[in-house]
């Protein structure tokens, strides 16, 4: 692995030393929280104090409750679950996803060209009578571009209804104010802070009644049935306490490579919006992106060409198609840095990229010569 360039930590962030350290204290403990002996006292008080770590890491001590859940699907799952009370929903078409198509009969908000959700036509959508369940991402998964969430509560409050927000991009990335963004409900995942797989949170406005999508059991004050995951949770709390965002430096490295792709005629998309700092997505009209990420893969970087939800594929991108560049969706590359990037990382990443365009440009101009191709 010494030899591997790790750029898709939008995709998921390696287990930070903090979490690993977390994880196996709690592993160690071999309790249930659920058990009234000491040591499930102790694991307890492990599950509680990560709570209200992760409450307070996202200024929600005192008006949000938590319930931790397998991952941010989940997240967003249980937060779905409580459009049955509403009557209409609404999802932006930049969601993930486990948002995206999951309600039948939702209306799509659209987005703008820069990939922020089109606050006018939401505004138009919730003319409607009754009360909307709205759905829209902080941080979006593929771009980094972020919404005007506080907005977006504005607007849906005016109609009585429920707004949820997708964090699981942003956190770590970018200041989190539970309070300021007046969400009903926010989804977190730990593995995109590098706090390990398989746990997530629902972060929900204590003034509002919350449904379990998972019964049976008393475990989350019944919100959701089922062991906790101690090891894991305390892993999520400790990777949080971690973040520091992304530095000024990485910032400066990573802003003087989307310079020099732009100077090549590479599109960088989203590039006129407010962006999460750490996630580039640039499109190169003509150069697929499933031979972008063969030759990135053959030179030892990992990057990706977008969301990694659809398992082991490359798929065109439904939110490029949806900012309206249809003819990039099958063209880009996402190139994602994290708590492991260095500075140089991103030089790294353009020096091979570039020489791989270099081909590419050759092998084209020669097909375009012998007519091969239009």
């Amino acid at each position: 692995m010494a030899d591997i360039l790790y750029l898709d930590h939008a995709a998921t962030s390696p287990l930070r030393p903090e979490a690993r350290e977390a994880f196996m204290r709690a592993s160690d403990l071999g309790s249930n929280a659920s058990s009234v002996h000491s040591l499930g006292r102790k694991a307890k008080l492990l599950l509680e104090e990560a709570r209200a770590d992760i409450l307070a890491g996202v200024n929600a001590i005192g008006t949000g409750g938590l319930v931790f859940t397998s991952g941010g699907t989940e997240a967003n799952a249980q937060a779905l679950h409580q459009a049955q009370a509403f009557d209409y929903v609404i999802v932006s078409a930049g969601e993930h996803d486990s948002i995206y198509g999951a309600v039948a009969g939702a209306a799509v908000a659209p987005l703008t060209a820069d990939g922020a959700v089109d606050l006018d036509a939401l505004s138009r959508l919730l003319d409607h009578p009754g009360r909307p369940f709205v759905s829209v991402m902080l941080a979006n998964n593929e771009t980094g571009v972020i919404s005007d969430i506080a907005t977006v509560a504005a607007l849906v409050h005016a109609c009585d209804g429920w707004l949820h927000v997708d964090a699981v991009q942003a956190l770590g990335k970018i200041n989190i104010d539970f309070n300021a963004l007046e969400a009903d409900s926010l989804a977190l995942s730990a593995h995109k802070i590098g706090g390990g797989q398989g746990v997530g949170a629902l972060i929900y406005n204590r003034d509002r009644t919350l449904k379990a999508l998972i019964g049976g059991s008393g475990q989350e004050l019944g919100l959701r049935a089922g062991t906790e995951n101690i090891p894991g949770i305390a892993a999520f709390a400790a990777a949080l306490k971690a973040c520091h965002g992304v530095s000024d430096d990485l910032c400066s490295a990573q802003k003087s490579v989307e310079t020099a792709l732009k100077a090549l005629g590479i599109t960088i998309l989203g590039e006129a919006a407010d962006r999460v700092r750490g996630i580039l997505y640039m499109a190169q009209p003509g150069w697929a992106s499933s031979l972008q990420l063969i030759h990135m893969d053959m030179a030892g970087i990992c990057v990706s060409s977008g969301s990694a939800c659809s398992s082991g594929k490359v798929k065109s991108s439904r939110v490029v198609t949806a900012m309206g560049w249809p003819d990039l969706a099958d063209k880009v590359l996402r190139v994602s840095g994290g708590w492991t990037t260095q500075p140089d990382d991103w030089q790294k990443f353009l020096t091979v990229w570039s020489k791989g365009y270099e081909v590419y440009l050759k092998r084209h101009n020669n097909l375009r010569v012998t007519g091969e191709v239009a």
